[in-house]
């Protein structure tokens, strides 16, 4: 589970490096994201690993701040692809403001984040800054094949757990090794949690995939079934389609409400709700024979372990 102490830390750090500026919309927008709270799973895993690996959890803060803030732009700018409406239970930017003003906002939390990369002064600098842009770039490929697969036919199983890789998973397999590199650990070690990371990653996106169909519109604070009504090609559409035609015609046949309540029931009594469950606990199992070899290493990865579980059995 989140680590109290952690957590704390990370918001103090986060309050000490507020959004402001001239002008004065664009920095309230940037602002306004970063308040709406969320789990800050990410910045927590920085800090984790970094006493994982041997260092002082303050020396990783500016790595935990940047990749939060990444996040947060990723998430400002998906939602005006997505043209969400909600986040977290509350307007998003683009409906708070306007699509402009958002898209500025997120522009400027990538700045941002990276000044935060270019302030750690911790070991690997010059590391830390490669592995943040190469996972950058990643996170937006990630992205524009989410948006692609949308529109093609023939998108395989394979196809999409590479996609949600990018997308979601190297994201959290950064945030880890991030912190790995705080404390200055080998190679080795540092890829172990990079991995850990992914796996961990892949299982988290397994869990969000079922809470947009089958969760709890009041836990999670999104439209459910949302990924249903923007036709998404997920792991429950590829794995419904390869069982029968059935979910094509109603994707074709139906929009909007119609098609959420008629697919999520082919789904159900396809199975298909308790074997991404199944998937998400194999991804879990994963992340854990990791956290096994860290130990190994000499890394003491209990907490971690006790987030992975919590993360698997989350409701929002």
């Amino acid at each position: 589970m989140i680590d109290a102490r952690l957590a704390e830390l990370y918001e103090q750090h986060r309050s000490l490096n507020r959004f402001q500026g001239n002008p004065e919309t664009l920095y309230a927008a940037m602002q306004y994201i970063m308040d709406l709270g969320g789990k800050r799973i990410r910045p927590q895993l920085v800090l984790m690993a970094a006493e994982s690996a041997g260092a002082q959890a303050e020396l990783a803060l500016e790595l935990a701040h940047a990749v939060e803030v990444f996040h947060n732009f990723s998430l400002v700018h998906d939602d005006i692809m997505d043209q969400a409406d909600r986040r977290r239970g509350q307007a998003t930017v683009h409906k708070n403001w306007d699509e402009p003003t958002a898209i500025l906002a997120g522009d400027n939390m990538l700045v941002a984040a990276y000044d935060a990369v270019f302030r750690y002064r911790g070991p690997q600098q010059a590391e830390a800054l490669a592995l943040f842009s190469k996972t950058a770039r990643e996170v937006c490929e990630g992205q524009q094949k989410d948006m692609d697969f949308a529109q093609m036919n023939g998108v395989s199983i394979a196809d999409y757990l590479r996609m949600i890789e990018q997308k979601t998973a190297v994201l959290l397999g950064c945030a880890l090794q991030l912190g790995a590199m705080s404390a200055n650990a080998n190679s080795e070690v540092a890829q172990g949690f990079y991995r850990a990371g992914c796996a961990l990653g892949l299982s988290f996106q397994m869990i969000d995939d079922y809470l947009d169909s089958f969760g709890q519109e009041a836990a999670t604070g999104k439209r459910l079934g949302g990924d249903i009504a923007e036709g998404k090609k997920t792991w429950l559409y590829l794995s419904s389609q390869a069982i029968s035609s059935e979910v094509e015609k109603l994707f074709d046949q139906y929009q909007e409400d119609e098609r959420i309540d008629r697919v999520r029931a082919l789904w159900i009594q396809q199975g298909l709700d308790k074997g991404l469950l199944e998937l998400a606990e194999h991804y879990h199992q994963l992340a854990n024979q990791e956290w096994k070899s860290l130990q190994m290493e000499g890394c003491d990865t209990q907490a971690l372990e006790s987030l992975s579980d919590w993360l698997l059995g989350r409701t929002h």
